[in-house]
């Protein structure tokens, strides 16, 4: 390449460089460009040359630049020696510059997945980049709030569902420490794998999703198309097509630790905390058509759906609390305090913000349900369809974002006040449904924590 093939874009970047006034990446790039090219390598050792010369006389530059009064022959002589000086060392320069970009610089780490959306994220404990659009290289990602979404320099997309844990490995392979994924695999990166604790998911052409609990128990779910499944050596244990799930293990995922055990408690402001591992208080969720009891489950399971091949999935969850000991007539506030825990079954990517509804029973005989014994069809107050208006009342509302994190809440509201104020017989019981139906039948199922959780705070009624 000669020097006339240099053009003038690239004498102005030469220039903006020399005065400081290039960005950084541009800065880089014009140091590859110049390495590379020797056209390009002269004209900036000429600029170069000349910006140094003139920097060095710029005392006498005045005086000699004035019409009346030419520079005297040695003067010239002294500033033309100081140019070939200062290109000298110019070059030297820019020669021992191009050696440490060549033969020092590490090679930039290679670009595995961009961080193309991000939506009401929290990150923390992150290696790698969390802005969006970030070009992000083998690392670990760790999405505490929000839904995070990859695109693999293979063309896999994997959306992240907090809390959630992943490893990037390389464009076919990642590796799913806890939480929630779903995957669209285009044709291009068949083969891509995402890896748990207990399996690995190998895409056939399809689009799916994965969860891994804490312990290790790992489903997968296939939207359309097959995967494969291998188990944690690699060997094959199955496959699965568009439809079909696969629970790896067994066992709610949360432990079997005794679960902890909260006493209420009042406090200097006035608070009394009541929790539903108190006295009669009790809690647990129903299933349409399952027969079974839920009392002993860590997790009370919520979920509404209008989709036909999800109907039977509805869940409903129920609570009472022992009011023995409060003076109901002094009360003047109350909330309710739930403590939101991944269920592990289905994808918030299949629903919207949700919105969930507190209702009392106001029929006190209903207060008395059996924890043991309760299921759909004879749950309280309770149609197959509805909660039955002349028995219950609604008493508040909140929303749960897609991809909110796990941080307790409390719903308060002056109408859950006035229910308590009405008990009569020491118990209050509560049922909180979801009002959201999803878009797909892979959606989640919302859960809180139980008074059987081992760990997280059992639902809590607090009154001042």
């Amino acid at each position: 390449m000669s020097r006339s093939n240099v053009n003038r874009a690239d004498v102005e970047r030469i220039a903006r460089a020399l005065d400081g006034r290039l960005a950084e990446a541009d800065q880089a790039a014009l140091q590859a460009d110049v390495i590379r090219d020797p056209a390009l390598r002269r004209v900036y050792v000429e600029h170069a040359w000349l910006q140094g010369a003139l920097r060095a006389e710029r005392d006498r530059l005045p005086q000699w630049l004035d019409a009346n009064e030419p520079a005297p022959p040695a003067a010239k002589r002294a500033l033309f020696a100081s140019w070939i000086a200062i290109g000298v060392a110019a070059c030297a320069l820019l020669g021992f510059a191009s050696w440490q970009a060549l033969r020092v610089t590490p090679a930039a780490e290679p670009t595995v997945a961009t961080l193309l959306h991000a939506q009401n994220t929290k990150w923390a404990n992150s290696t790698l980049p969390t802005a969006e659009n970030s070009r992000l290289g083998p690392g670990t990602l760790a999405l505490v709030e929000g839904i995070a979404t990859l695109q693999f320099a293979s063309g896999a997309t994997l959306t992240l569902e907090a809390p959630t844990k992943l490893e990037i490995v390389d464009a076919m392979h990642c590796r799913l420490i806890e939480g929630s994924v779903t995957a669209d695999v285009p044709p291009s990166a068949h083969g891509f794998t995402v890896d748990t604790a207990d399996l690995k998911v190998v895409d056939l052409g399809t689009r799916f999703g994965v969860t891994a609990g804490s312990a290790g128990n790992s489903h997968v779910f296939v939207f359309e198309g097959e995967v494969k499944l291998n188990d944690a050596s690699g060997g094959e244990l199955r496959r699965l097509t568009e439809g079909k799930s696969f629970l790896a293990g067994s066992g709610a995922g949360v432990g079997n630790a005794e679960p902890a055990r909260f006493q209420p408690m009042a406090y200097m402001d006035g608070w009394t905390t009541i929790p539903t591992s108190y006295g009669q208080g009790r809690d647990a969720y129903v299933r349409r058509g399952y027969d079974g009891s839920t009392s002993a489950q860590p997790l009370l399971l919520v979920k509404h759906s209008d989709l036909p091949l999800s109907y039977r999935n509805e869940r409903r969850a129920f609570l009472s609390f022992d009011l023995t000991g409060i003076d109901l007539a002094t009360l003047t506030e109350a909330e309710l305090m739930l403590d939101p825990e991944p269920s592990g079954l289905g994808f918030s990517t299949m629903i919207s913000d949700s919105r969930f509804a507190v209702y009392g029973l106001t029929d006190e005989a209903l207060d008395l349900w059996d924890e043991a014994s309760l299921t759909w069809a004879i749950a309280p107050a309770s149609d197959d369809e509805r909660l039955r208006p002349e028995q219950t009342r609604r008493l508040a509302e909140f929303w749960l974002p897609r991809g909110a994190s796990g941080a307790p809440f409390s719903v308060r509201s002056p109408e859950i006040a006035a229910f308590l104020k009405n008990d009569t017989n020491g118990i209050a019981s509560f049922v909180i449904v979801r009002e959201t139906s999803e878009t797909d039948p892979s959606g989640l199922v919302h859960a809180f924590a139980s008074k059987e959780h081992p760990s997280a705070r059992p639902p809590t009624l607090r009154v001042r």
